[in-house]
């Protein structure tokens, strides 16, 4: 059994949530019982999800998209609920959002990079004064077709790519989730291909414009990787803790 408090130091300094300007309140967001044996990691903050943990014999949950955004103006309605459900069970509620984006530890776009193969990472996507992706190459150039099987095999994910870049793919960025902020920057920098979850309409011609291969894997599954990560740390930390991994895809 470990301590909620050295739960949350260990985390606040993995993830230095302390060092990024974000809307998402970062680090403890509900507080709970001070005793941890069970962490479950999830995406999403959400009733599902706080169900499942509860069933797991979970006492907290670590998540990337919490439950306070900018703070509460009130505690009403869907903000009762998921308040009133936290409190009465007991279980403490973290989140990490673009702490969790950024990381070069834990970070679901490092990880990404990883999977890819990418040599010679580096940060990527200016936002609010900080990079929160990362780019890098492939130490053998490929085709679009070749790089797609990459993300079925390491991620399980199903491509939906814009082919509007070169023949053969030798620079990757990568922002997950709705990252495509960051889409300019890429074109700017001759980036073969951008890598993110999802994208709003327009982005199609912007990438076309841009001679860029412009690949979407899925908001969700983009951000799964970094709160496994966060358990794997976390069990290294604390081996006397145990941790589950809370799959509730959202279809986007």
């Amino acid at each position: 059994m470990v301590r909620r408090q050295d739960i949350v130091e260990f985390l606040d300094d993995l993830l230095d949530i302390n060092d990024v300007s974000d809307h998402s309140v970062n680090g403890l967001q509900v507080q709970g019982g001070e005793e941890v044996r069970k962490v479950g990691l999830a995406v999403d903050a959400a009733l599902s999800v706080y169900e499942r943990a509860i069933a797991e014999g979970c006492q907290m949950l670590v998540v990337h998209h919490g439950l306070i955004w900018g703070g509460l103006q009130r505690i009403t309605d869907r903000n009762h609920a998921h308040v009133s459900r936290l409190i009465h069970s007991g279980l403490n509620l973290y989140a990490a959002h673009l702490p969790l984006d950024m990381s070069p530890d834990v970070g679901n776009n490092a990880l990404l990079c990883q999977m890819a193969g990418l040599v010679g990472i580096e940060p990527f996507g200016a936002y609010h004064g900080a990079k929160i992706g990362w780019k890098g190459a492939l130490e053998v150039p490929c085709g679009i077709s070749q790089f797609e099987d990459v993300w079925r095999e390491q991620l399980g994910a199903t491509p939906r790519t814009l082919p509007f870049g070169p023949e053969l793919i030798r620079t990757v960025a990568i922002v997950s989730g709705g990252g495509t902020g960051a889409l300019k920057e890429a074109i700017d920098e001759g980036i073969d291909c951008f890598v993110s979850g999802e994208g709003p309409h327009e982005k199609y011609h912007e990438a076309l414009e841009g001679g860029i291969h412009l690949m979407y894997l899925g908001h969700y599954l983009t951000e799964t990787v970094g709160v496994q990560a966060v358990g794997r740390a976390l069990t290294a930390e604390f081996p006397e803790l145990s941790t589950v991994f809370i799959d509730e895809p959202t279809g986007f």
